[in-house]
């Protein structure tokens, strides 16, 4: 086509046909242009294209993480739920100095003190997005907000399960004393079997005076005030917070 280009304007030239090579030289140039702005908006089209595939792509991925976190934290509230209002049930004994029967207590002290707190999300998608910038290709910036401050939640997440770890150590280190008895909570729990095998039950030492120890009660109250802060505070909001993600992205899924 070039080739063409050339010899006409040779041919125009030798004729000396000035104007007409003028016009002509015009017409190629404007054809020049023209075939330069079909092909950046080709380009254009192809890299559009991709963008949106690359953000769908992120857009279903990021549905089936953030999916999966929330059934995690759903699992997560209700162990921390059982937590605390068994030692709640322990605080309301305490509070009417009433005695429960052993197999009773061990019970309630096996399910408020064995399960440790410990949101893990699926954070593997939404940490790839923003550290390789990724982030510009989701194109709605209301779930880049949200995705930036993903982390931030977690972070406070950790902070206040940290602090539950806490008083459920403290409550903990008081049965390693001489005064009160593991293996008779073991011996009264579903758990003994994998933990003491098939051996004998020892004489069964009481707990009972558990409900009467002040430093027992202070650190049981402290950790069903910070179980009850951990869903009010952290847990429910970061499930709306997930909800709301979540809707986000299935409507720009429907686009």
């Amino acid at each position: 086509m070039f080739r063409i280009f050339r010899k006409t304007r040779k041919w125009l030239l030798s004729q000396q046909k000035f104007s007409k090579y003028f016009i002509y030289a015009s017409g190629e140039v404007l054809l020049i242009v023209i075939g330069i702005l079909i092909a950046l908006a080709i380009n254009n089209w192809n890299q559009s294209n991709q963008a949106r595939d690359r953000e769908r792509f992120y857009l279903q991925g990021l549905h089936d993480e953030f999916s999966q976190s929330r059934l995690k934290l759903l699992n997560l509230m209700e162990v921390n739920q059982n937590s605390y209002r068994d030692a709640r049930k322990l605080a309301v004994m305490i509070e009417q100095n009433s005695l429960s029967n052993e197999a009773e207590l061990s019970t309630l002290l096996f399910n408020s003190l064995s399960y440790e707190i410990d949101y893990n999300p699926n954070n593997s998608l939404v940490t790839e997005i923003i550290n390789t910038g990724g982030l510009k290709d989701i194109s709605n910036p209301e779930l880049r907000s949200h995705l930036t401050m993903w982390d931030s939640y977690l972070q406070s997440i950790r902070r206040q399960e940290n602090s539950l770890r806490e008083q459920r150590e403290k409550l903990l280190d008081l049965f390693r004393k001489e005064t009160y008895s593991i293996r008779t909570i073991l011996q009264n729990t579903d758990i003994s079997g994998p933990v003491l095998g098939n051996s004998q039950p020892n004489p069964e030492i009481s707990n009972q005076h558990i409900l009467k120890d002040r430093e027992f009660e202070n650190n049981l109250l402290i950790y069903i005030v910070t179980g009850l802060s951990s869903e009010n505070y952290h847990y429910t909001p970061l499930l709306k917070e997930i909800d709301q993600i979540l809707a986000t992205i299935e409507k720009e899924l429907e686009n």
